[in-house]
Order: structure tokens, then sequence, then C-alpha cells
């Protein structure tokens, strides 16, 4: 769009004018002026052209001066300069021409210093903050050095006409500079504002204020003036509202363009779009406005920030926002602050460091906002950050902090920058206090996630320092805080509000720090990262054919990093998800392959090499030895010096033919690597197995023992396995001791001493040795029966070792502490355990376990339980002579139970089950004592079947006789007992679903009503607001002037003297000049008439309407039939437009009421709604006119100001009352 700019009209298409608003500054400055001059003709003059004027004013101002020309023609020279930017010249005209005017009235002169006043204020803008570091402190001509100047010329102008109405408006722009370069100060708290910088801008408003009075509000300079004060003050609202009011009367002002503040006061109100397009208008009216242009760039600049910067989304904004308006506000001016300091970070981010000295320098030295000089020593800053100047860069951070109040307030990322210089000057200590107090000074809901993400990487370092150090110092404190911010990092992701991209650093950060203590949540990280690693996979990359999710991802896994793919394996595998692990470390290897091919230089054989390894561990794990032996012979085949996988090969071997090829292939090992930790490890196991079945009595003459004694002694004193190897050794053989004497007791806890002392070693290498660990727990229940002390042991110990033993083990301390339920819990785990589903030792303990919990609960069904588990142990293992024992003696322990239970919680079925199983046990106990090697003495075995077949079945029989005659003799009782319980348990559960329907219906009717409430709510708001429409469109008509819309205005009728008719007037007549009513009659009625008045907003019923008169009108009835049928909604908002109605009539009859019928009706009248009270006075009064009946309705309800006397509100205003008792005594 084409636009006039200065007077000068640019044609549009065709011909046709374009009628956009134009700038009005300089509009008045002719082309040309003629000046007098002295000669011999009367009207000589000098011609000069002001669009061509000298670039020296020399020779004018001697021309003027020669010739005495007047004032005027010495401003409009000097305004022609200042219309051509040359400022300087302008003012050079304004002083000479000021004092040409010395001889002259004072008054004759006070324009043009006024006018000086302006141009060393508008020099102020243009002039740098300090001086240059060439230029001498006292001839710099700085922002302060003109405002100086233009205060001084203010007070001189003062003193010739302090009045003069210019004066005002420039004082109130002078205190804008001044508030504006004001340094802030270094207050604590954010949005602090200084105390110095309000109170300039509150006596700006003061002048701004007077400037408008002045001129009747028609100056509107003034009105932008008030507006950019309040805006420095913080009260955009108000200031908004300003701006908008300068653009609805002066709507074609676009210099300076109201629409830039109203965007400004937009965008920190928090309403960005609204901001938008009021600087989109801006350039829609003057495309060249270069303010309008770099706000709009930010605007986008904003924008891109809120979206992923690897989005076209990202690139489409941020492009918009450099080339098509940052770029062209530059070209427009290139000193403008705001799109220096914009360009500069541009080119900071682009790492063209050349220019952002010179664009930053150019921020900071002409800008009037202190915001921006502090961008400008931000990029310094940066810049020299990025050089390696760290002292430099130092001392521009601080200043760009003080520039926004530094300390407590100041600029976060400068301080977060001069942290960075700590931790590169390795002053780790400094650094966290500054990004704690980063993290301190900011409001939680507004965290500092970078100063949090570094701080977090830093504990997180000082911890895996320590790790690979071996450190025995305490890091704990440390991990905690690194996990606390770089979770809260991690949360905060998850909020699109906040707009933060995952980084794989701060996954992976978290992972490390997770690994040994919470494995799952380590891999629940690095599958994040993974799933970010997959969106990075462009889509080219994607094979064709591919449907299935999981299939796609595993295709895709080849483009992740093989370290990544290697760690999710190993978690997997160490949570036993083996199969998983398998594809992980398969898609690794992939990935491995990938590399290789795409950069043959690249060596990835290290990376393949730890690869293999660990899927032929994951293949091991499922059982597929086969591929695992393909893996390892792999392996060895390319480096014969493997010894891992060696070891692992020998050891498949040994299991898989433990009698000649497996041994020889171990000795072999253990011949060609004595010195290996490992291969001495795998041979000492393979010794402890050989020797098993020949153990000698004498320990210290155990293969194994010696074997891992001389690895100790020679070869490594601090190896892990030994030590535990040698514990357990000690401990198996103090197991085995006798226990007869106390000589063999003490004997016997010495070893368990000497076996705690090696786990207690291994442990102090190795606090999280899990197997130590267990071993003290064990020989804690073994030798001192400490079960308490053992338990939290197992429970820490479950948590690492994933075997059967470990859930065994707790099952027995559980058992031994009468904690049933938890035993039987453990033993089923330790049962669900791969390959241990028909272990008959579990089996056995949990049949051990039912039998004991059966003797304490006397229960029949926990008997029958424990015999289950003892048969099952028995069918898995036929040959165990002491399970058949097991089975017989719970057969007989239930029988025990049985004799024992009264007649009346037994029957007969469940006495000769009983009496079956002792039958079997006694053929079982005979068979057992008949055994080589029965588990007891034979003579034992013997006594119990005897006791059994003799006394328990005779015992036995006695009970199923007593049984069969109580359930024959209560036969019928049983009966009928049992069928009314079936009818109670019938007759509750019928209770108990009509309850439930019951509750299903109240629930779906109380539905329906909140459903049929709200629908009626709905209608009523829609009904409220159309009322409120239409009342308003009423109230409305057209200004005869203006045209406008504007509110209707209500005259109450005049009578003959000129006086207003008050309301209560034709009411209180009709009252008095009825004489033929008496006093009892007419109380009576008027009561009745207040009572029809009375439908309040609190009470809707007509209990309030309590006589009724048969002298009632026909149309008050139906007034009050109306009146009840209206809504709550209508109801509050009649009374909250109508109490002033209600305070009238407390006034009205206070003046013609005694005290007791006051009172009596004060509580019916203040509850009386507006409308209702309009309606009684018109239909009485029906001789007057229809609008005197609307004019009365209008004043009262302007004249009161109340709402209900119950709500504790004043009385209304007794000038009325007043004004009531002289027209009644009229």
């Amino acid at each position: 769009m084409s636009a006039t700019r200065n007077g000068n009209a640019s044609n549009g298409t065709n011909g046709d004018t374009l009628h956009a608003p134009i700038s009005k500054r300089f509009s008045d400055i002719p082309t040309a002026i003629d000046i007098p001059v002295q000669g011999d003709q009367e009207d000589e003059a000098v011609e000069i052209d002001l669009e061509d004027l000298v670039d020296d004013p020399t020779e004018l101002c001697t021309l003027f001066e020669n010739e005495r020309a007047a004032r005027t023609y010495w401003m409009t020279v000097s305004l022609a300069y200042a219309k051509q930017k040359k400022i300087d010249h302008a003012i050079e005209m304004l002083i000479r021409g000021g004092n040409a005017m010395q001889d002259n009235s004072p008054k004759e002169k006070l324009s043009i210093v006024t006018c000086l006043s302006w141009m060393y204020l508008w020099k102020s803008r243009e002039a740098p903050r300090v001086a240059p570091d060439d230029a001498l402190l006292s001839d710099a001509k700085t922002k302060d050095y003109y405002l100086q100047l233009a205060t001084t010329s203010l007070n001189d102008a003062s003193r010739i006409s302090p009045t003069f109405p210019p004066l005002c408006l420039a004082r109130g722009v002078l205190l804008l500079l001044k508030a504006s370069l004001h340094p802030p100060s270094k207050g604590t708290g954010a949005g602090h504002i200084e105390q110095v910088k309000v109170n300039l801008l509150k006596d700006s408003i003061k002048h701004f204020d007077q400037a408008s009075k002045v001129s009747q509000g028609k100056n509107m300079m003034a009105l932008l003036g008030r507006a950019r004060a309040l805006f420095g003050l913080g009260n955009y609202k108000e200031s908004l509202e300003t701006y908008q009011t300068v653009l609805k009367k002066m709507p074609d002002l676009v210099d300076p363009d109201p629409r830039i503040g109203i965007g400004c006061c937009y965008w920190q109100l928090r309403h960005k779009e609204d901001a938008k397009l009021a600087w989109e208008r801006c350039l829609e009216i003057n495309p060249e406005s270069k303010t309008a242009n770099i706000l709009l760039g930010l605007y986008y600049l904003d924008a891109s920030g809120r979206v992923p910067t690897n989005s076209p989304e990202f690139i489409r904004l941020y492009k918009k926002a450099m080339t098509e308006y940052t770029q062209k506000s530059f070209k427009i001016d290139k000193n403008q602050p705001l799109t220096c300091a914009t360009f500069a970070s541009y080119f900071l981010s682009s790492k063209n460091l050349a220019h952002v000295d010179s664009l930053a320098n150019k921020a900071i030295q002409y800008t009037d906002v202190n915001a921006i000089a502090s961008d400008g020593w931000y990029l310094l800053a940066r810049k020299e950050h990025f050089s390696g100047n760290v002292e430099t860069a130092a001392d521009y951070y601080r200043r760009a902090d003080e520039a926004r109040g530094g300390i407590e307030r100041g600029y976060l990322p400068a301080k977060f920058g001069v942290a960075q210089l700590s931790v590169l000057n390795n002053d780790l200590g400094e650094a966290k206090l500054r990004l704690e107090k980063i993290i301190q000074s900011v409001n939680k809901n507004e965290r500092n996630y970078e100063a949090m993400i570094l701080l977090g990487t830093m504990y997180a370092e000082e911890v895996f320092s320590s790790q690979d150090a071996a450190s025995k110092e305490d890091k704990s404190a440390e991990m905690r805080k690194a996990i606390e911010y770089l979770e809260y990092v991690r949360t905060a992701w998850k909020d699109t509000k906040k707009n933060l991209s995952p980084d794989s650093a701060i996954l992976l950060n978290l992972a490390r720090l997770y690994e040994n203590d919470h494995p799952e949540k380590a891999l629940e990280c690095l599958l994040q990262v993974e799933q970010l690693e997959l969106d990075q996979v462009p889509q080219s990359e994607y094979p064709a054919g591919i449907e299935d999710e999981s299939a796609l991802r595993s295709a895709l896994r080849k483009h992740l990093p093989p370290q990544l793919l290697n760690n999710i394996g190993c978690f997997y595998s160490q949570a036993e998800k083996h199969d998983l692990a398998s594809q992980m470390f398969e898609a690794a290897l992939s990935s491995c392959v990938r590399i290789g091919e795409k950069d043959e230089d690249l060596d990835t054989d290290a990376l393949v090499t730890t690869i293999s390894f660990n899927l032929g561990r994951s293949y091991e794990s499922q059982g597929l030895t086969g591929q695992a032996v393909e893996v390892y012979e792999k392996l060895v085949a390319r480096h014969d010096d493997y010894t891992d996988a060696k070891v692992r090969l020998a050891y498949i071997k040994l299991r898989q033919n433990p009698i000649k090829e497996g041994p020889d292939i171990v000795a072999k090992l253990y011949e060609e690597t004595r010195t290996d930790l490992e291969v001495r490890a795998l041979y000492g196991w393979y010794l402890g197995r050989k020797s098993s079945r020949k153990k000698s009595s004498n320990i210290n003459e155990d293969q194994e023992l010696r074997h891992h004694k001389h690895t100790l002694q020679n070869h490594d004193k601090h190896d892990r396995y030994a030590l535990v190897a040698m514990g357990n050794l000690y401990m198996m053989a103090a197991r085995e001791m006798r226990r007869d004497t106390d000589q063999d007791k003490q004997k016997r806890s010495a070893g368990y001493t000497r076996a705690v002392e090696f786990f207690d070693k291994a442990l102090q290498l190795d606090p999280k040795n899990a197997h130590a660990a267990q071993g003290i727990a064990i020989a804690l229940v073994e030798d001192k029966k400490d079960y308490k002390s053992a338990l939290p042991i197992f429970l820490k110990v479950r948590e690492t070792i994933k075997d059967a033993n470990v859930y065994v083990n707790i099952g027995h301390i559980y058992a031994e502490l009468h904690q049933f339920s938890k035993a039987i819990e453990s033993y089923e785990t330790a049962l669900s355990k791969e390959g241990r589903t028909n272990d008959p030792s579990i089996l056995a303990c949990l049949g051990r376990t039912w039998l004991n919990r059966a003797r304490v609960e006397r229960s029949l069904d926990a008997y029958k339980t424990a015999l289950s588990y003892a048969e099952k142990a028995l069918e898995t293992s036929t040959d165990q002579v002491h399970f058949k024992f097991n089975v017989a003696f719970v057969q007989i322990q239930q029988v025990q139970h049985l004799m024992n239970v009264p007649e009346t919680q037994r029957t007969l079925a469940q006495l000769e089950e009983a009496s079956e199983g002792l039958e079997a046990a006694i053929v079982a106990l005979d068979e057992i004592a008949a055994h080589p090697q029965p588990p007891y003495p034979k003579a034992d075995l013997e006594q119990r079947a005897n006791m059994a077949r003799n006394t328990q079945r005779k015992q036995l029989g006695r009970q199923i006789e007593s049984q069969r005659e109580y359930e024959e003799k209560n036969k019928e009782k049983l009966a009928a007992a049992l069928e009314q319980r079936q009818a109670e348990l019938k007759r509750r559960e019928e209770e108990r679903q009509k309850a439930l329907e019951l509750e299903r219906e109240r629930l779906e009717k109380i539905r329906k009503e909140r459903e049929e409430i709200a629908a009626r709510d709905r209608e009523l708001a829609e009904q409220r607001a159309e009322e409120e429409r239409t009342r308003a469109e009423a109230e409305m008509t057209t200004d005869s002037e203006t045209g406008a819309k504007v509110k209707r205005k209500r005259k109450p009728k005049v009578k003959s003297g000129g006086e207003a008719k008050p309301k209560s007037r034709s009411r209180k007549k009709k009252g008095e000049g009825d004489e033929s009513e008496s006093e009892e009659e007419r109380q009576p009625k008027k009561k009745r008439k207040l009572a029809t008045k009375k439908e309040s907003n609190k009470y809707k019923s007509a209990e309030i309407v309590v006589d009724s008169s048969d002298e009632d009108d026909p149309l008050e009835r139906a007034d009050r039939a109306l009146e009840n049928q209206r809504s709550p909604a209508s109801d509050a908002d009649d009374a909250s437009r109508g109490g002033d109605d209600v305070d009238r009539m407390d006034v009205d009859n206070a003046a013609g009421q005694d005290g007791d019928e006051d009172e009596d009706e004060e509580v019916t009248t203040s509850r009386a709604p507006t409308k209702r009270a309009r309606r009684g006075r018109v239909l009485e009064d029906s001789d007057d006119e229809e609008d005197e009946g609307e004019a009365v309705g209008f004043a009262n309800a302007a004249a009161n100001g109340g709402s209900d006397a119950e709500d504790g509100e004043p009385a209304a205003d007794t000038s009325m009352a007043d004004a009531a008792d002289e027209d009644e005594e009229d």
C-alpha cells in the first residue's frame, strides 16, 4: 500500500488516490519562504527554498540578524532543517535566533527556547549512552549531555512563562527519557521498579495530564506520553486503554503510531496474537515503519522458539522473522538498537563474530532501554566466550547482569554465562553456588532448566569420577541432587506448554546414575533415548513393505548407535528378559556392520567382540547352547587370546560332558592360563564338583579349598570369588560337624566364624557382593539362630540374585518366625522359577509349612493342603524314603486333629477319609522301617506304626461310630439348619441386589435432575442475555451531531412549577387524598400493596404475599402472577438494578408510618425488585402519562445507590425524603 509521507501524495493504481492515514509531522512547513529585506522597494524579499537548504546555516543566520527577521522566520527555517534530519543546524538556528531576540519582549523568545528544548530531546534520542573510547569525557555529547541542555532550556522557558502549555508536554517527555536512562538499582525481587524511576514516571504523568487539561483533552501527544509512562510503571492494562483512546479520537495518527503501543501492551499482557494484529495494521498503514518491522520480527522469532528446531515450521518462522522483517527494519535504519541486537544474535548463532561486535555496540550506544543495552553486553560476552577470552567475557556478563539490576534481579542468561566460565576455569564450587542461586531465585513455575541441566550434569560427573577412581568417598548426596535436577527437567518435557525438547545426554546421564540401584529406571531412560534416535532416522532409510510396527522398529535399529543397543541388551539380560536382550545384541551387530560399510577406516572390532560375547551369554541364558557355542568359537577364531570366550566354551563342554571331554578341556585351559583369575575360578568350581562325592573330613585337605587358598596367596589376595568360595567351604564343613557335646558345638561355631571372616573380607572389597552377604545371613541362621537379623539381608540379596535358593532361604526364616503366609509365598515364588516347577525339596518345604500352619490354626483345610504338597513331592521323587515318611506323618497328624474336633464341626465323610489315610500311613511306616536306609531309627518307626495300628485305629473307629449316631440322630435338624442357612444366604443376596438397584435408580434420578437443571440454567442464561441485549438496544439512540450510538438520556417530566415530579408523589397522594377511608382501612391496603412488591430474589415463592384484598385490581393480580413465574436469574438481575428503589421505599415508609409498622414493612419492602415496584406505581397513578411513569422510575433508580437493607447498607438519602415531604405539604 502506498502512503502519503510528509505531505507528499503517491498516486494509487489507475489514478486513484489511496486514502491511507499519513504522517502530519512537519506538514505545516512550506516548501519556500519569503524573507522581507530592507531595500528601495517596500515589498522587496528574499525567497528561501526550504526543501533545498544550504548545509551551513551561518549565512541565513547573518541575513536574519541583519534584517531583524521575526521569530516566525527563525523557527520555520529551523523546523525545515529538522524536517531534513539536520538537527544540529536547527539547533544553531534556534540559538542564533534566541540571541537575536534579546532586545525583544521575553515572550517573543519563549517559543524559540521551547522549540530548542525539543531539539535537544530529539538529539538525546540519537546520541550514544556512553562516551566513545577515544573521546574526552568533558567533550562527549551523550544522552545525558543533551538531557541537561534540554533541562536548561526548559528552565529558561519556565522563567519566562511557567504556564506556557507546550512546556508541560516537554517536561513530561524529559522525565520519560530520564526514567528510561536511569540505571536499575540492585533491589530484590523480580519485576521490581526502582523508586526513583517510579517518581520520575509519576511526575511525567502529572505533566502530561496538565497538558491534556489545558487542551481540554485534545492533545493526543499528552495522552500518548501518559500511556508510555503507565507502560513504564508496568500498568499495561491502563496503558492499553489510553493508547486505544488515542486511536479512537485520532484514527489517522501514524507518527507516532499508537498501534505500536497497543501491540506492546498486548504482548506484555500475554495476548501475543492481538499484538501481532496491531503491528501488522501499523505496517499496512506505513510499510516503512522500522519499529513495527522489528517487533513483528521478534514475534516470529518467539513463535519459532515454541517449535522443534529440526522441524520445517521452525525454518519457516525463523526465515520469515529474519529476512522479511528484521532485515527490512535494518535497511530502514541501521542504528535502530533493537534491530541491531536482533541481528547480532543471528550472527552469533552463525558464528560470524565480526558482525556481532559492531551491531552489539550499536545496540548499547543508541538505546534508551536498559534491557536492550543488557542484551548488547550479553551478546558481546557470548562472542568473547566463544573466542576463549574468559576475563573479557566475565566483564561483559557482569555489565549485562547489572544493566537489568544485578544481584537478586539481573539477567539470568548472563548469570548462567558466568557459571559456565567458572566451569571452564575448573572452579566447580563457585559454579555450583551460582547455579543454585539461579535455580532458587526463579519462580517455581518458571524454573531455569538450563541451570538445572548444567548443575545436575556437574553432580553426575562427580559421581562418575568417584566410581571410576574406585573411591570410598560417599557421593550419595551428589547422586541424589543430580537425579533430582535431571529428573525435574525430564518431567518438564512432558508439558507441551513449556516447549522443551528431550535431550539424549540428560537421559544417558540418568541411566548411568540409575545403573546400580535402579536398573529398571536406567533401562527406561535408554529406551527413551532409543525412541529419540529412531525419530531422527530419515524417511528415506525406512524399509519398504513393512507395516508391522515392531518389525519396522527392529529394521530401523541398525541405524542406531551400537553402544546404545548393547547397553539396552545388557539391562534386558539383567532383568532376565533374554529374548529381548538377544534382539538388541543382534541389532547392535547389524549397526556395527553398517558403520563399517559406511566408513571403512573406522575400527569396530572392539565393539563387535564385546557385543558378540554378550550375545553368546544371552543365548546361554535362553538354553540355546548350540548357538552360544557357535558365537564363542567364532570369537576364539578371530581372537585366540580371548580368554573369556574360552572359559565359556570350557564351562559348556564341562556341563555337557562331565566325564571325559569337559574335564580335559578345563584342564587344558588351566594349564595354558594358570594366572588368569577367571580360569582359576572355573577350575576351582570344577574341583568342587569333582570332589563333592568324596569330601574329606579334614577341611584343610579339600582340593578346592587348597586351590582357592593358592589363588589368594600367590595371585591376588583380593580375589572376591576365591574369598566367597572359601567362606562357603568353611560353612559347609561347619554344617556337617557333630554337635553332641559342648566342645563339638564350640568347634562348629568356630567354623562358622571362620566362614564369616571370608565373607566379610569380600564385602569390604565389594560392598554390593550379594553372595558374600547371603553367606553371612546363612551363618547367622545356622549358627546363632538369629532369624531377625538374617531376614533383612536375604531380602536385600533377593533384589540382586535372581535365584530360587534365595526365596527358599527367606521361606525358611519366615517359617521359623511362624509367619506362615509369607513363608508359603516365598516357597511358591521359588517354585515358579525356571526349572524348579517340580522341585521335591521346595514341595516338601511347602508341605511342612502348611502342616505347621494347620497345627497353629487347627484347620482341616491346611492339613489337606500339607498332605497334597507331601504327595506331590513323593510323586516327583518316588525313590526318596523320607518323602514317603512325610506323607504318612501328615496323614497321622490329620487323624489326630479330627479326633479332637467336636462332632458339630466335622462330618462322617471326613472321618472315613482320614481312616483310609491312617491305613495307608500304617502300611507306609512298615515299608519305611524295612528299608535299608530309613530316615529315622527302625525301632522308632515300628513303634509309631504299632501305635497307629493299635491305638489310633481303635480311637478313630469309635469316633466314626459316634459321628454316625450323631448325624443319624440330628439328620433332620442338620438338613433344616442347612436349608435355613441357604435361605438366609439367598435372602441376603436378594436384599443386596435390591439395595444396589435402588442405589442405581437414585443415581440415575440425580443425573437426570442435574441435566434438567443444567438445561434450565442454560435457557435462563440465554433469556437473560436476550433481555440485556434488548434493554441495551432500547437504551441506545443515534447522536444527532456525531451519528454515533449513545445511551439514551431520560428526562423526568417537569411540572408547571419547573420541578421534577418526585417518584413517590402519586402513591402518597392517593393514600392521603382519599378522605372516605379510615386509618384502619388504609393500613391493610398499604400493607397489601407493599407485600405485593415483595417478590425478592431470596424468596421466590408466594409465601410473603399474606394478604389479598377483594378490591385488588385485576391488572395488579396478573402482575403478581407474572412476578411469581419470574426466574431466579431475572430476580437477581432486577435486584442488582433495583437496589436503589428498595432504599427509596424505606424512606417513603419512614416519612409517613409509625415505628412498629415501619419495622414490619421494612422486612417486606427491603426485598422488592425494581421492576415490580415500578409497575405498581404506574398502575396506581393511572391518570399520569406513560412517559411520566418511565421518568419517575428512572429518577428513582438514579437517585439511590443502596442494596438490600439486610445487607447493612446505609439508609437512603434523606434529601429525597425531605423532597417527598414537601410534595405532600403541597
